[in-house]
């Protein structure tokens, strides 16, 4: 039996950990905060829960693969992972509603509205790719169980790397349709330039497909990945940040964990300054972070108002030129998640987040912030909410840039360095720190950027799969 420490308490560190202990080995996990989740934590305003980090499920069928590892793990008794994790997922009516210099429409764009048809033909094309895309998340893409779903994708979009290049080629696409594509891939912390034509398909792989939410919220997800992590045999130990890495030990403030292999859920610069060495400069060029705003309502909105709704900027272009230099845009792209209290098994008035796209400056906001009054009062009008931003709200809070820093990344950057296209998505699947350090493991948003919570999940399935191979099989587990 190996020893396996895991570091850091989010979605990626779980999944990991539940990996590894289903496969016989012991494994402990170590989260400096009193609460697992990572970026996606519970909070309280003004008495109403409410959930930060993703706020959508997409391609549930990556869950359903990590419970199907689990349960054919070779152990005495079956995890039963599908029993205990009791997640239970809703479907969406829609994937978002749009709103774009003037022009509202919701994905799949409806009968009536002038972009149906372009958006018809452009669904039919990328719709089914779904599978392919679920592949790509969960396997290594030299994998040879990956190879016909790359062919398939070389076929669709040819020599034609970027989203960006893809897109533009399609010359029938309406450009407002094109634009609203085309914002997906912020969900990267990148512009469009920057994300492999795979990044394309996503809206309609996800109007055919469906997007998701548990039941309570999305931290429930974090809570059904702590029971699996209990039920494989995971010791679970919060409020122990680790303060320093070596081979073999992983040293906390109340002990030394002796380790065969070390998993790292952290963002790079926090490990690099575990690891002893000088630290590193920060990387050139950043993905983007956020000022997520977080409120209570004092009454509900019309009933007819989208539980998620994005707005553009004017100019798409410029925020993306923007957000590379690492400054503030005139005009940003904004998510509206909105909550009715109905929908909740515990809040008694509806919430709001509103998550605005912000550079990676490391900086403090309020909403007195002109960069958060301004975009607070654009979205507001654009989406048409009742009343003001002021009027409406009962009571908020704000994370920023800074607050996202402390987890380490540089400037809050949600998602790393910016990598080169080849290296970017499901196209790289880095799973150790280095060929200098064979023991150390990585796994989290920083190493498997842009596809949210499948992504993070799929990217540690596969990092286990190389750990598991090089540990060779536990008591009662298959490897």
């Amino acid at each position: 039996m190996s020893r396996v420490v895991v570091v850091g308490g989010g979605v990626a560190g779980l999944t990991a950990a539940t990996l590894s202990a289903s496969a016989g080995h012991a494994v402990t996990l170590l989260e400096a905060n009193s609460t697992l989740g990572g970026k996606s934590r519970r909070i309280e305003v003004a008495g109403q829960v409410m959930d930060t980090g993703p706020s959508l499920f997409t391609f549930p069928a990556v869950w359903q693969e990590l419970l199907r590892r689990l349960d054919n793990s070779s152990q005495d008794s079956p995890l039963e992972a599908e029993e205990i994790a009791s997640l239970n997922l809703e479907r969406l009516p829609e994937v978002g509603r749009y709103y774009f210099r003037g022009e509202v429409c919701s994905l799949p764009v409806p009968p009536g509205h002038p972009w149906h048809s372009a958006w018809e033909r452009f669904a039919a094309l990328h719709g089914p790719i779904g599978p392919d895309v679920t592949r790509l998340l969960t396997t290594a893409p030299m994998a040879r169980d990956a190879y016909p779903s790359l062919a398939r994708m070389g076929k669709l979009y040819g020599n034609r790397l970027s989203t960006r290049s893809y897109l533009d080629s399609l010359t029938w696409l309406p450009d407002g349709l094109r634009e609203v594509i085309a914002i997906h891939t912020l969900n990267a912390g990148v512009g469009p330039s920057r994300t492999p034509a795979l990044y394309a398909s996503m809206p309609a792989v996800m109007a055919q497909d469906g997007v998701w939410v548990p039941r309570g919220g999305v931290h429930e997800l974090v809570r059904a990945l702590e029971r699996l992590a209990r039920a494989a045999g995971v010791d679970i130990r919060t409020d122990e940040p680790v303060i320093g890495l070596k081979r073999g030990r992983v040293t906390t403030a109340q002990k030394v964990y002796r380790a065969d292999a070390v998993v790292s859920g952290l963002d790079a610069d926090r490990l690099e300054g575990l690891l002893g060495g000088r630290t590193p400069r920060p990387p050139r060029k950043l993905s983007c972070s956020a000022v997520a705003v977080y409120a209570a309502l004092k009454r509900p909105f019309p009933a007819d108002t989208s539980r998620h709704s994005v707005v553009l900027p004017e100019d798409p272009a410029a925020l993306y030129a923007s957000l590379e230099a690492q400054r503030e845009p005139e005009q940003t792209m904004a998510f509206l998640n909105y909550y009715p209290a109905a929908d909740s098994d515990t809040n008694t008035a509806d919430t709001l987040a509103v998550l605005l796209t912000a550079p990676s400056n490391g900086r403090r906001y309020s909403l007195d912030d002109p960069f958060v009054d301004r975009e607070l009062r654009r979205v507001w009008d654009a989406a048409g909410l009742p009343g003001s931003f002021d009027t409406a709200v009962e009571e908020s809070t704000i994370l920023d840039p800074k607050y996202f820093s402390r987890s380490g990344a540089s400037g809050g950057a949600l998602y790393g360095a910016i990598r080169p296209l080849v290296m970017s998505g499901p196209l790289h699947r880095p799973a150790r720190h280095s060929l200098k350090r064979p023991w150390l493991w990585r796994v989290g948003a920083s190493v498997h950027p842009g596809g949210g919570l499948p992504a993070v999940m799929g990217g540690a399935m596969m990092t286990m799969d190389g750990l598991l191979r090089a540990l060779g099989p536990g008591p009662g587990g298959r490897a």
